[in-house]
């Protein structure tokens, strides 16, 4: 079964900031993923064409089932509030997802809440910080129907805040107690992949490097398990987004 998480910058390039739909399709198809976990995911925004990412990255994969799940009603950077689950599906919004070629059987939704006040952030080039606004973020989690027996699969994409991540992490593991393993927990953790196993007590399956994508440093994405599995992983420089894709072929489930 091959695992793929990847952080799509919605859909744009690193460079440009443009953002083509036969690029993103191009790139599913060449992940060739059983299961894809999505994040930052534009869904009917006007910067990405007011298109569907999430149905046009099933389409390209022949996903069975899939999901989106909003963490922001509007778009980041412009007017946006914290989604509630209540959008409709032609609300635009920003968010997470998660697709499968293995018949889903159930899903969660677990809502993880921003940082109440501005934070400073230092970027390149300043002398002072810029005040920015945390967003909210959001878990999604499938039960999957393998041919060994049941797999949940989660994906997330946790704040940039490093106090605040960790907390974020133990609350969503803690919400994962009673999935039915193996668990595999995906996404952009916004850390590296000591703290996350530390933090999650989960197996890493892949130890590469997937920020920034032309020259990556530091492993930001990451596939967890419990319990650990056998798996042969890469971080794979596709031709969108500032991350990598990590892909993680992973040895069936068994019983």
């Amino acid at each position: 079964m091959r695992i793929v998480t990847f952080n799509i910058l919605g859909g744009r390039t690193q460079h440009d900031d443009e953002v083509d739909v036969d690029v993103l399709r191009d790139a599913i198809r060449d992940l060739d993923p059983d299961v894809l976990a999505l994040q930052e995911v534009d869904h009917l925004l006007h910067r990405s064409g007011h298109a569907d990412l999430t149905a046009l990255s099933a389409e390209a994969m022949g996903a069975t089932d899939h999901r989106f799940v909003a963490a922001l009603a509007g778009s980041p950077g412009a007017t946006w509030t914290a989604a509630t689950g209540d959008e409709q599906p032609h609300d635009a919004a920003y968010g997470i997802a998660l697709l499968s070629r293995l018949p889903v059987t159930g899903w969660q939704v677990l809502r993880l809440p921003a940082v109440a006040a501005p934070l400073p952030m230092w970027f390149p080039g300043q002398a002072t910080p810029t005040w920015v606004r945390d967003e909210p973020r959001v878990a999604v989690t499938a039960t999957l129907a393998a041919h060994g027996g049941q797999v949940s699969v989660a994906t997330t994409h946790l704040s940039f805040v490093r106090w605040w991540n960790g907390r974020q992490l133990r609350r969503l593991v803690r919400s994962l107690s009673g999935a039915p393993r193996p668990l595999v927990l995906t996404g952009d953790l916004n850390m590296g992949v000591e703290r996350a196993a530390r933090i999650s007590g989960l197996h890493p399956l892949a130890t590469h490097p997937t920020f920034p994508a032309d020259h990556p440093v530091e492993q930001l994405d990451h596939v967890l398990a419990d319990p650990a599995l056998p798996a042969v992983a890469e971080a794979r420089r596709m031709q969108l987004s500032d991350h990598r894709a990590l892909v993680v072929d992973v040895e069936p489930v068994s019983r």
